[in-house]
């Protein structure tokens, strides 16, 4: 009974990460927001961030105009759960369907710190991505329990078929301190929190050239997306202006 109590609990979630961020509510957008973040964010009251070291920081810039553009180069908090993140199977993305890109970087900077003064150096942690298949030591953020998911993710990706987790190893990065190109922005790379895969097998927007429209393209095994999302990470291909090397830990955009 409890087993089927949870498997509908679970199918509930998943239901209300595909609705379109128009469709909730700010209260619930926060709410969850909230949820994703428990060891630093208290609450919130629908105007602030409530963080649990006594501080608070606006959700909203007031601009609800803006051109996708400058929500990718100044995005508030709230614009960070506009696109909703589809979990799970999902065709081709839309044009500018890219849930997740969409950063505040005073929000990011404040929970993992700044890698230009060193302050995301000093949370580092070694784990071993891929022991069996790889075993190569990485160097990952112990904030928010990434380094633990991250082991758990390189765990299960290691019990795949060869021809699947070769796609996994090896890795292209963690750690790097610096912008996205695109945007100018702090790279979620930047915090320690992303991965990206085997360059082999991955596809870029930008290398397809620029044109009126991105045509798709990936590459990369669908067994291992399934895994990174269960752990709380979002996959750079579900995105528009898709990256299929990249993962990143994003709670907030998948149901938890």
């Amino acid at each position: 009974m409890k087993a089927a109590f949870r498997a509908m609990q679970i199918l509930a979630a998943l239901v209300a990460a595909s609705v379109p961020a128009g469709a909730q509510t700010r209260t619930e957008l926060l709410d969850r927001l909230v949820r994703a973040y428990p060891d630093f964010l208290a609450s919130h009251d629908g105007k602030q961030i409530l963080w649990r070291d006594g501080t608070a920081m606006p959700v909203d810039d007031g601009l609800d105009d803006k051109t996708f553009d400058q929500r990718l180069r100044d995005a508030s908090i709230l614009d960070q759960l506009r696109l909703p993140y589809p979990v799970g199977a999902s065709g081709p993305p839309a044009v500018n369907a890219d849930p997740g890109r969409f950063r505040n970087e005073p929000f990011f900077t404040k929970m993992y710190g700044d890698c230009r003064n060193g302050a995301v150096q000093r949370n580092l942690v070694t784990i071993t991505w891929l022991p069996r298949s790889w075993g190569k030591a990485v160097r990952v953020t112990r904030i928010n329990g990434v380094a633990d998911r991250l082991k758990e993710v390189s765990a299960e990706i290691d019990q795949l078929e060869p021809e699947l987790k070769a796609a996994a190893y090896p890795i292209a990065g963690v750690l790097s301190c610096r912008p996205v190109a695109d945007t100018g922005k702090m790279s979620m790379h930047g915090y320690a929190v992303a991965i990206d895969l085997n360059l082999k097998y991955s596809d870029y927007w930008l290398w397809a050239g620029r044109g009126k429209s991105i045509p798709y393209k990936n590459r990369m095994p669908r067994e291992i997306v399934d895994i990174f999302e269960r752990h709380g990470f979002i996959w750079g291909g579900k995105w528009y202006h898709y990256d299929t090397m990249h993962f990143e830990y994003r709670p907030e955009m998948l149901a938890r």
